[in-house]
């Protein structure tokens, strides 16, 4: 069974908690868009016609040495998503299972 392209919410709220926020994009229809905003600040953002993700600085200030580790760690997890994606997709073309799916 093969699902359509889709995107996921969730919120969770729970007494004594903090609100929890989930997004899963699971479409191809998902656009990445980075740049500089004012002040400036580097910012970098996930969307579909359903929801957006945006990635900015601590605070929307000045880039501090923690938002340097995160960008490296989004880069790298990027990285390894995208030779996943190749390797898997190499896989199943030679399996004869690759598609080529688009967003309805």
């Amino acid at each position: 069974m093969t699902m359509r392209p889709y995107t996921y919410l969730t919120l969770s709220m729970t007494p004594d908690s903090a609100p929890r926020l989930a997004v899963s994009f699971h479409t191809a229809g998902l656009r990445v868009h980075a740049g500089v905003l004012d002040k400036p600040r580097p910012s970098l953002e996930f969307a579909t016609p359903e929801a957006v993700v945006s990635i900015s600085t601590s605070g929307a200030g000045p880039v501090t040495d923690a938002d340097l580790t995160t960008a490296r760690e989004i880069f790298n997890a990027a990285a390894r998503y995208l030779a996943d994606c190749e390797r898997l997709h190499s896989e199943q073309s030679a399996t004869g299972k690759a598609t080529d799916q688009t967003a309805a």
